[in-house]
């Protein structure tokens, strides 16, 4: 080979390696930080749901209620996993659906643990691993064979009473039939764990864990869950979102620049994700914000990366505005199936019933289901 040839080679090898630098920077480049304001407003348009359906799910017994549901679909059928409560702590139960309106009630999957447990008054749970892509199949997944819950225990009777811890129970059976879901010895998360935030050195609340396919956070899955700290003095009580990864559902280590979610004052809590095309999307209850109201309200943020997170500026996505939900709307579970958008949320009335209720991006008409009138006064 000649000098000239060499050199062309040279010449050839050099520009490949700097066409290779390029693609390589290129596929590296960092996410954005920040969602800007115009698809902020993009995705409120896709996910607003003006038209309140009403009340989907109430307890037979006006002494007792129904809280925090979470969907999941299976071959036809929709399932609900939820909360009730009658007076000792929460259990966790499913129902069923074909249309997400019309509910029937199916019996408990996690009940109060044994007496002496750390969670033998409180057994609050929710499915996870669901799919949670914008209009997908919303499909519960398996893990090591297995599928999983998290769940909110404690051992004091009463409303949300105690110490309270999440812990994780797995199971081998279908999901989407009744069986009850076997405890665990302790919890994974505690707020007197050593790398406790100061944010939750009081009580730990709902969590919802899904798979990071992208490992954006580094692990293969993420839990969003809320906490309360600052509790010296009633006034102070805040509720704040963060965040927590795992690669095997077990061993769980806590976001080191928590809380991601944060209004400094009120309750900012219980998170439900979708991703809607490259954006996620965290929908979560407000109240007692900064801005004075006492109402509860359903609102989102977005991100990219799942760890920095832009909140929306704009209207509520629930708020009161019925006689079923006159006191709280809150604690959202939202799901787009056929073009269609189904927000669930708690509803409670004057009368502190409480309830599931739908709105929806579409007029779907009104539902006939309604609270009883009150005969027996719930024990909290």
């Amino acid at each position: 080979m000649n000098y000239s040839n060499r050199n062309i080679l040279l010449i050839l090898s050099f520009l490949s390696f700097i066409t290779l630098c390029a693609i390589k920077t290129k596929t590296k480049q960092p996410l954005p930080k920040m969602v800007s304001e115009t698809t902020m407003r993009q995705i409120y348009e896709k996910v607003k749901t003006p038209y309140k359906y009403g009340l989907v799910m109430v307890h037979e017994d006006t002494a007792s209620m129904v809280d925090s549901p979470t969907i999941f679909r299976q071959d036809s059928t929709w399932y609900m996993t939820y909360l009730v409560y009658s007076g000792k702590g929460y259990e966790t139960w499913l129902a069923k659906s074909e249309d997400l309106l019309q509910w029937k009630p199916m019996g408990a999957i996690l009940d109060f643990g044994k007496k002496g447990n750390w969670d033998a008054s409180q057994a609050a749970g929710y499915a996870s691993l669901i799919s949670y892509g914008w209009g997908g199949d919303y499909q519960i997944n398996k893990f090591r064979n297995k599928y999983w819950m998290t769940y909110i225990g404690g051992n004091a009777d009463g409303y949300e009473k105690g110490l309270l811890s999440i812990g994780v129970v797995s199971t081998k059976k279908r999901p989407w039939e009744v069986h009850l879901w076997q405890h665990n010895k302790k919890p994974i998360l505690t707020p007197k764990d050593e790398k406790a935030g100061f944010w939750e050195k009081d009580l730990l609340f709902k969590s919802m864990v899904i798979e990071d396919s992208q490992r954006l956070s580094g692990k293969r899955f993420v839990m969003f869950y809320n906490a309360a700290g600052d509790t010296s003095l009633p006034k102070k009580w805040v509720e704040r979102i963060g965040m927590a990864t795992s690669n095997d559902m077990v061993n769980w280590e806590r976001y080191a620049h928590n809380p991601i979610i944060d209004h400094q004052v009120g309750i900012s809590g219980d998170a439900f994700l979708q991703k809607i095309d490259s954006v996620f999307v965290m929908f979560y209850f407000g109240i007692y914000w900064p801005d004075g109201r006492k109402d509860a309200f359903n609102r989102f943020a977005c991100s990219y990366d799942l760890i920095h997170w832009t909140d929306w500026q704009g209207d509520d996505l629930i708020k009161s505005s019925e006689v079923y939900d006159n006191k709280f709307a809150h604690k959202p579970c939202v799901i787009n199936w056929n073009g269609v958008v189904y927000h669930f949320y708690c509803a409670v009335n004057e009368n502190e019933q409480r309830g599931i209720a739908v709105a929806t991006s579409t007029n779907l008409g009104k539902g006939t289901l309604q609270f009883k009138p009150i005969l027996n006064k719930l024990k909290r």
